[in-house]
């Protein structure tokens, strides 16, 4: 069972608490580590300006991912998870990066040595409180302008032990953090019990950085994927996609993040829904975006739906074995001709072919060639809403999803719209939504929530 949902939901049960951190040696040695010439990718430039012009808020602006799972063992080898987790650090290159916002505004990367990196455990005793382990946990992973914004632990109960890896996302994605914890058990194998090494190659991710700017470099104000930007954005009256209904957030300061998890379907229901997709020469993502531009036209007597999607841009294989944020952000936009499912997911699912073929143009990169007077109302550290598919089905050892007891949780960062999560299991498929902690934000949520499920219900009953 993998639970989702924020920090301040995760629950630990008491034990002795080891937490693996870098030596002050190592973070001293890396401090000094020189500048490199790959640059971050268009999506870490924006997140770490982002970090940077709300350093000064009273709580961590920066997302905070933590991966946990509980294994049926309570004799951890402490030695051999400290080789582990340094075998890990140096196995995916982004680890071994920090980077610094110059006065003339450029960030610049700094590559640290591999003989710097040094992670080593720090025993804390018996810690029998939950909300303690919790505190613990976001105190001593440091923010994204550190280089050691990432720390690993063990909780030993005595029969079990839960082990953890909290990084900030600077450095993974939703792929990466499953790929952080699959690396971990197979060297930890490795490790402990000398089992032969089972890991394929991964991919530089500097390399990956490096190749995306060389290609976006290249592109102007008439290439094809800004040109098709562009219209889907001026075609939505200069703007970019907002959430259909009210959020109530605050203008005078934070817009803290509140949390949701549904189910949507037990897996044979599931099965039905993506049958109705593919009688329509459609697929289950396809049915997820029919299904929420009919809620919104329901919401809202809407004719046209417009919204965004994450994408994998991981290309090979060893890019596919590689830690790091390989994800871009593309448009999904069709209009609302019809109430019938059958028709709508068959648009629904050209939209997004279409939005994917934009992956490899950065939206990013198309506001930086814009000029100063664009007609465009983007602004700097402009939010917007997203649904994000992911079939866990297809990752190596799905099978044991359901025999485990792991989570994947957010710090409760800042939020200003609404960000669905739609992940299919292999015993059922939930719906987790991230969104303003607002009075009128939850109820708008429900409402939409409400409405999407009666759509995805109806469609596999009316499969049966």
């Amino acid at each position: 069972m993998i639970d989702l949902g924020l920090i301040d939901e995760w629950n630990p049960a008491p034990g002795r608490m080891v937490t693996w951190v870098a030596a002050p040696e190592s973070v001293a040695r890396a401090a000094e580590a020189p500048v490199h010439p790959a640059p971050p990718s268009h999506q870490q430039e924006e997140y770490l300006r982002l970090a940077n012009r709300h350093a000064g808020a009273d709580f961590r602006y920066s997302g905070l991912c933590l991966v946990t799972v509980e294994l049926p063992m309570g004799d951890l080898d402490r030695a051999a998870m400290t080789r582990s987790i340094n075998a890990f650090l140096l196995r995916h290159d982004t680890f071994r990066t920090w980077f610094a916002i110059d006065p003339d505004g450029a960030i610049r990367r700094h590559l640290v040595d591999a003989d710097v990196v040094d992670f080593v455990p720090v025993d804390y005793g018996e810690i029998d409180d939950a909300e303690a382990i919790r505190e613990h946990v976001q105190k001593t992973t440091p923010g994204p302008f550190q280089w050691d914004c990432f720390s690993f632990g063990a909780i030993e109960h005595g029969e079990s032990t839960t082990v953890y890896l909290a990084v900030d996302h600077l450095h993974t994605d939703g792929l990466g953090q499953y790929l952080s914890c699959s690396d971990l058990a197979y060297l930890y194998a490795r490790e402990a019990w000398n089992v032969g090494d089972m890991l394929e190659p991964a991919a530089s991710y500097l390399g990956y950085c490096t190749a995306e700017r060389a290609h976006t470099a290249a592109m102007t104000l008439t290439s094809s994927g800004v040109r098709k930007w562009l219209e889907l954005i001026r075609g939505n009256d200069g703007e970019l996609p907002s959430f259909p209904l009210e959020l109530g957030k605050r203008s005078d300061g934070y817009n803290r993040s509140a949390h949701r998890t549904i189910t949507l379907f037990a897996e044979a229901d599931a099965r039905r829904f993506e049958k109705a997709c593919r009688a329509s020469d459609a697929e289950f993502v396809g049915g997820i975006f029919a299904a929420a531009a009919l809620a919104e036209a329901e919401l809202t007597g809407g004719d046209y739906y417009f919204g965004m999607t994450p994408i994998s841009t991981r290309t090979s294989a060893a890019e596919r074995a590689s830690v790091g944020w390989y994800v871009a952000l593309v448009p999904v936009a069709f209009p609302i001709a019809t109430t019938s499912f059958a028709r709508a997911v068959a648009v629904a699912q050209r939209a997004y072919e279409n939005g994917i073929r934009l992956a490899p143009t950065s939206f990013h990169r198309v506001l930086e060639l814009l000029p100063a007077d664009t007609d465009l109302d983007v602004r700097p550290g402009w939010a917007t809403p997203m649904i994000s598919f992911v079939d866990a089905r297809d990752f190596a050892g799905h099978e044991f999803f359901d025999l485990v007891r792991g989570g994947i949780y957010a710090n409760r960062a800042a939020s200003e719209e609404v960000l669905v999560w739609i992940n299919r299991m292999p015993s059922e498929t939930t719906l987790s939504v991230i969104y303003p902690d607002t009075p009128v934000a939850h109820d708008s949520v429900d409402r939409y929530i409400h409405a999407m499920r009666s759509v995805f219900t109806a469609v596999a009953e009316q499969s049966r």
